[in-house]
């Protein structure tokens, strides 16, 4: 299950704007490579919609059978927004509707979304 945790406002090409929902997976525990110690943490990923800023609002909460899973892109540039410093990454985080299969697939990075 993931659950709606927000929405931001986001523009097409046209200039036109629209909502995104920002979905979050449950809660996983992760050793970290470099202390060895354990940390809790959970992925995000947005999804587009149609809805106004009141159903967005309201949706906040709501659970959604489903995950948020890695799929690997063709690398781009990511600037961390805390310290400023420029990653270069090479997946993206997609939310995968309940029972639905995911093929191995490489997207370019232009079709990446906006990161949270």
């Amino acid at each position: 299950m993931v659950k709606i945790v927000d929405f931001v406002k986001r523009t097409n090409r046209d200039g036109k704007e629209f909502n995104a929902l920002i979905l979050q997976s449950g809660i996983e525990l992760v050793k970290s490579h470099e202390t060895g110690r354990w940390y809790a943490t959970a992925k995000k990923t947005s999804i587009t919609s149609t809805f106004d800023d009141a159903m967005c609002q309201s949706l906040i909460g709501t659970q959604i059978p489903g995950s948020v899973q890695r799929i690997e892109c063709e690398p781009y540039p990511f600037t961390v927004r805390d310290t400023g410093e420029v990653l270069t990454l090479t997946h993206r985080w997609q939310f995968v509707n309940e029972g639905e299969v995911l093929a191995a697939q490489v997207v370019a990075p232009e079709k990446v979304a906006m990161p949270l």
